[in-house]
């Protein structure tokens, strides 16, 4: 009712593309001047026998009773935040991954440092397994795989979906309408707009470009807005864009890795330190947690910046507002932070 009021009509159904700009919803034939996909992900499409028998992260989001036995298979984000709920709670957690290094988006140093802090909370993370299969049995399931000793078995009352997600586009008939995608979304240009169709636009998770987060979807719906309302003006900026894995303690990053930082050739200085004897950690009662920060030496400008431990999903939004407004390292140690706050120790990390 409140959609109508303001001239939105609602039509629910599957959609797909039957002409350039024409979609089939249900019975109905929908025409338009521009067409807007925002369709979101969906979890990945696993090829193994028993896929099938995966709870999925929204699935998971609804239980009403935890499961004494848990697997993630994946190690991303999703299976490393609810392990950890899982793990507070009293369940048996394990995470079955397939490379040798789980959240691969993250700083392989902190993320070696939240395994070993994930370990002692008792969660068994596996990696170099590659899962081939899931068997229901008399008391669960049993998820198999296969890694560099053989097979390995791991027994569970619910396994979860924790290997990615990917857009939500396959059935839209995307050809039909000329619109080229790739495994990561539609490909579109700085406006959001298809790169083969100009009548089309795509945004969050159903576009070819930028992390799949909330916060890339929210400033898509500024840019898409604003190039509909006035034409395609606005371009997208990711610049200093932060993201954080909210375990316990959080993992958090924005800007450059170090890899790509090196890779752009340029004069680098890298602070890394394990700060697990800082006051700001003790003081919380956390026992691990680390930073480190890329400084170009030329510039006297902040790269990127990775953190681990109490806050840091917080802490971060800080060196996400250096990088984006490309402030040098002295602006920031000359800002005079609350005491004794978690963002008071930045001054220490550049």
């Amino acid at each position: 009712e409140a959609w109508s009021r303001i001239g939105v009509e609602q039509f629910h159904d599957r959609a797909h593309f039957v002409g350039p700009t024409t979609l089939a919803v249900g019975a109905d034939r929908l025409v338009g001047r521009h067409v807007l996909i925002a369709a979101g992900a969906m979890p990945a499409p696993l090829h193994f026998a028993g896929a099938e028998r995966l709870t999925t992260s929204e699935q998971f989001m609804n239980l009403e009773e935890l499961p004494p036995r848990l697997v993630f298979v994946g190690g991303g984000y999703i299976s490393f935040e609810f392990a950890h709920v899982a793990a507070r709670a009293g369940a048996e957690v394990t995470i079955v991954h397939r490379a040798r290094r789980p959240l691969e988006g993250f700083d392989p140093d902190l993320v070696d440092l939240l395994v070993k802090r994930s370990r002692e909370l008792g969660i068994k993370i596996e990696l170099g397994i590659d899962v081939r299969g899931i068997d229901t049995t008399a008391t669960g399931l049993v998820v198999r795989g296969v890694g560099s000793e053989g097979e390995r078995r791991f027994e569970a009352d619910m396994a979860v979906h924790g290997a990615g997600r990917v857009p939500e586009i396959d059935d839209l008939d995307l050809d039909v309408a000329g619109v080229k995608r790739e495994p990561r979304g539609i490909v579109v240009n700085q406006f959001l707009q298809s790169v083969s169709n100009p009548t089309v636009y795509a945004g969050g998770d159903a576009a070819a470009n930028g992390p799949q987060l909330t916060p890339k979807a929210d400033h898509d719906a500024a840019v898409l807005t604003a190039n509909f309302l006035e034409g395609n003006h606005r371009t997208v900026n990711y610049e200093g864009f932060a993201s954080a894995v909210f375990t316990v303690p959080p993992l958090a990053s924005t800007g450059l890795s170090e890899a790509d930082a090196r890779a752009r050739g340029s004069k680098l200085r890298v602070n890394f330190q394990e700060t697990s004897g800082w006051f700001n950690t003790r003081r919380t009662g956390e026992t691990v947690s680390g930073f480190k920060v890329l400084v170009d030496e030329e510039t006297k400008r902040v790269l990127g910046a990775h953190l681990l431990g109490p806050q840091a999903d917080e802490v971060i939004n800080l060196f996400a507002v250096a990088i984006r407004l490309g402030l040098r390292v002295d602006d920031l140690k000359e800002t005079l932070f609350s005491y004794p706050t978690f963002g008071s120790d930045i001054r220490f990390m550049l």
